[in-house]
C-alpha cells in the first residue's frame, strides 16, 4: 500500500480511479464546490432533490463524472457541524475506504478539505486514515483455501501539505496499522499452530528483519534455573513447551531505561484440570491476543524508528489437563520468592505474567505494561469496548488513558485498592491465585501488583477487547493502537 501527500491546487486534474469528498450539504468547502462546478453541478442537483442528505457517513457512489479527469467520486457526508468527533471521522474514513474496494478501485484520492475534528490537529487525521487504511487491507489467509478477495485498494494520494511533521504522521499510522495487522493474523491463528515455540519464531523474524532488534528465547531449563516455577506450572500439563520471549529494541541512547511491554501469551487455554465448558471453549486460542499485542507493536515500533529504548516480554505456554498437570491446591514458588496457592488453575494467566513482570525488573525500566486477556470478569464489567486499566501509578494511568483516546483504542481506569487485596489471602501460602467471586478483576490485578512494586507499572485486561466473536469471529488487534500512540509520544513523535 503506498500512501502519499499531495497539495491539490486544482481537483479537475486529479488522476484517480476514486476521488473521495467529504461534504455538508451547502458544499461550503471549496474543492466541494469546485468539483460540483466541474461536473455541471451534479452534486449540488443530487442534494436538492433529496438523493443525498450528506448525513455523517452516508455514502453516494457517483461511477460516472464528466469535467473531472477522476473516473469515479464517491461523496460521504459528514453532517452540518462545523466540527466532528474522532468517532465520526472513523465512521466516514471507513465509508469511504468500504465505497472504493467495492467498486474495484486501485487508486483513490481523499480530499480533506475543512474537516475539522475536535481537539485534533490536521496530522491526527492524516495519521488516522493511513492506519485506518492499512487494516483495512487484513485478510485472514493462514487455513482457508479460499480467502476473501484482497482490499482493491492500491495507492492513496491525501490532500495535505507534504512536509515532514505530515509525512511522519502518515508513516506512524501506517506502521501502527501494519502492526495491528500482525497482532490480528497471529490472534487468528489455531492453536495448533501459533503454538509457543511459533511465537518465538515470529519473533526471531523481527530480531532479522530490523538491526535495532534482538531477540532472545529461555527455554524452560532455563526458566527453572530462575526459579519461574509460577510460569512452569501453567505449562505442566502440556506437550507443548513453554518460552519466554524477550525483544529487544534499541533506538534510543544507551542509558535510557527501556519501556517494557509484558504480553500473556497462553496459546490454548483448556483451563487445565479447572476445565472450562465446552461452549466457546475454541476461541480460547485468542488467550494468546497479548502476546500477538507485543509482537505487533514491537513491529510498529522498529518500523517507525523511534529514538528510544522498548523490550518486549512475552509469557508463552499451553494450558492443558493430564496427569502431569498442576492440580488445585498445590503450591508452588514465583520467581520472586512469593508462594502461591493454586485453587484455580483457569485463573493461569496471572501465574505466566508474575514471573515475567519480575523478569521485567532487570531492565530497570522508566515504565512497564502488561497487556493480557486476563479475566471474565472485565468483559461483564466493561464489554468490548474498553480495556481495562490497573496502575500502580495514578498519574500513568491518566497518561494511557489520553493516548488511548488519541488512538481510538480507549481503556478505563479501574481500582487497585488495597481493601481488596485480603481476598487473595491463604493459609498455605503467600496468596492464593484466585480472590472469589467478587471483584474478579480486581483481585487479578492485585494479585500481579504484588510483583511490580519496584517500578512503574500498568495492567490492561482486554479480555473484551481482544476479539469479536459470533458471526464476525476474529482478532482485533487491540490494544496496539493504544501501545504504539503511547509509545510514540515518549520519543516525541
Amino acid at each position: 500500500m503506498q500512501i502519499s501527500l499531495k497539495p491539490c491546487k486544482d481537483v479537475t486534474t486529479v488522476n484517480t480511479d476514486c476521488l473521495i469528498l467529504i461534504v455538508d450539504s451547502t458544499l461550503s468547502a471549496s474543492i466541494a464546490k469546485a468539483t460540483d462546478a466541474a461536473c455541471g453541478s451534479t452534486i449540488s442537483q443530487l442534494i436538492k432533490r433529496g438523493d443525498f442528505k450528506a448525513k455523517t457517513g452516508e455514502v453516494l457512489y457517483l461511477p460516472a463524472v464528466t469535467g473531472l479527469k477522476a473516473q469515479r467520486i464517491v461523496l460521504i457526508g459528514k453532517g452540518e457541524n462545523a466540527e466532528i468527533k474522532d468517532s465520526e471521522f472513523d465512521k466516514i474514513i471507513n465509508a469511504g475506504i468500504n465505497s472504493a474496494s467495492v467498486a474495484g478501485c486501485k487508486d483513490i484520492s481523499v480530499m480533506l478539505d475543512n474537516v475539522n475534528v475536535t481537539d485534533r490537529k490536521t496530522a491526527w487525521q492524516y495519521q488516522r486514515i493511513a492506519q485506518l487504511i492499512t487494516t483495512a487491507g487484513y485478510r485472514y489467509t493462514a487455513t482457508v483455501s479460499k480467502p476473501k478477495p484482497p482490499l482493491s485498494i492500491r495507492r492513496v494520494t491525501l490532500q495535505g501539505a507534504n512536509n515532514d511533521a505530515n509525512r511522519r504522521a502518515v508513516h506512524i499510522g501506517a506502521s501502527t496499522g501494519k502492526g495491528i495487522n500482525i497482532a490480528c493474523d497471529l490472534g487468528d491463528l489455531p492453536g495448533n499452530i501459533c503454538t509457543p515455540n511459533y511465537l518465538a519464531s515470529e519473533a526471531r523474524a523481527l530480531g532479522r528483519k530490523y538491526d535495532s532488534v534482538s531477540v532472545s528465547v529461555l527455554d524452560e531449563k532455563k526458566m527453572a534455573q530462575l526459579g519461574m516455577h509460577s510460569l512452569l506450572s501453567v505449562t505442566a500439563g502440556s506437550d507443548q513447551p513453554a518460552r519466554l520471549i524477550v525483544i529487544e529494541y534499541n533506538g534510543g541512547k544507551k542509558a535510557d531505561k527501556p519501556h517494557v511491554i509484558v504480553g500473556k501469551g497462553v496459546t490454548f487455554d483448556t483451563g487445565g484440570i479447572s476445565l472450562k465448558p465446552g461452549a466457546k471453549m475454541d476461541e480460547m486460542k485468542y488467550d494468546m491476543c497479548g502476546a500477538a499485542s507485543v509482537v505487533g507493536t514491537m513491529s510498529a515500533v522498529a518500523e517507525m524508528d523511534l529514538k528510544l529504548n522498548v523490550v518486549g516480554i512475552i509469557a508463552a505456554a499451553e494450558n492443558m489437563p493430564s496427569g502431569s498437570a498442576t492440580k488445585p491446591g498445590d503450591v508452588v514458588t514465583s520467581m520472586s520468592g512469593q508462594t502461591i496457592e493454586i485453587l484455580n488453575t483457569d485463573a493461569e494467566g496471572r501465574l505466566v505474567l508474575c514471573d515475567a513482570l519480575t523478569y521485567a525488573g532487570k531492565f530497570k525500566p522508566e515504565s512497564v505494561i502488561d497487556i493480557a486477556t486476563l479475566t471474565g470478569a472485565c468483559v461483564v464489567a466493561l464489554g468490548k469496548h474498553a480495556a481495562g486499566l490497573f496502575s500502580n501509578d495514578d498519574g500513568f494511568a491518566a497518561e494511557l488513558l489520553e493516548q488511548g483516546k488519541l488512538a481510538q483504542d480507549r481503556a478505563w481506569h479501574m481500582p487497585l485498592w488495597d481493601d481488596y487485596q485480603g481476598q487473595l489471602d491463604s493459609n498455605f501460602a503467600d496468596m492464593a491465585n484466585i480472590g472469589g467471586p467478587e471483584a474478579g478483576s480486581v483481585t487479578a490485578a492485585c494479585f500481579l501488583s504484588r510483583f511490580t512494586k519496584d517500578y512503574r507499572w500498568a495492567h490492561l485486561d482486554i479480555a473484551g477487547a481482544a476479539w469479536n466473536g459470533g458471526a464476525n469471529k476474529g482478532a482485533t488487534g487491540r490494544p496496539v493502537g493504544l501501545l504504539c500512540q503511547y509509545l510514540s509520544s515518549k520519543a516525541g513523535s
